[in-house]
């Protein structure tokens, strides 16, 4: 099962309180372009440079959020998002906390898991997706 979380890992509402909100999971094949997604960032593909970027407070730059929201939104013509937000495995562990409200929050599986040079990347994503904690 994929791993998304909807609006992000975490929200801070005040100093000291935070918001835990639900994890849901999707079949990797649920959406078949989601995993192309992630070879595409694991290869550098062009257009992608920016997605992982982040701000001095540790945001995805806007940069990395129009691209993530392109990215998501063409591998999956059904989705029509106003912000997507890629982070890491680390930013997840790390437990990160989105920026706006709004944010959809999808977490990339570490290329270091996977040979990008040889065997099917898209069935690995795949498998990662399936196994990897909160995976894209």
């Amino acid at each position: 099962m994929a791993h998304f979380t909807p609006g992000g890992i975490r929200r801070k509402k005040g100093a000291n309180d935070d918001m835990t909100v639900p994890q849901f999971s999707m079949p990797p094949d649920a959406v078949p372009g989601i995993a192309q997604v992630i070879v595409n960032i694991w290869t550098g593909a062009p257009g992608l440079d920016q997605i992982m970027k982040r701000d001095a407070h540790g945001f995805a730059t806007q940069a990395a959020v129009d691209q993530a929201t392109a990215a998501i939104n063409t591998a999956a013509p059904t989705f029509n998002l106003k912000r997507a937000v890629i982070i890491s495995e680390k930013e997840h562990d790390d437990g990160y906390t989105m920026e706006f409200e709004n944010d959809v929050v999808f977490v990339l599986p570490r290329p270091e898991r996977v040979n990008l040079n040889g065997g099917s990347l898209v069935n690995s994503a795949k498998l990662l997706m399936a196994c990897t904690p909160n995976g894209i």
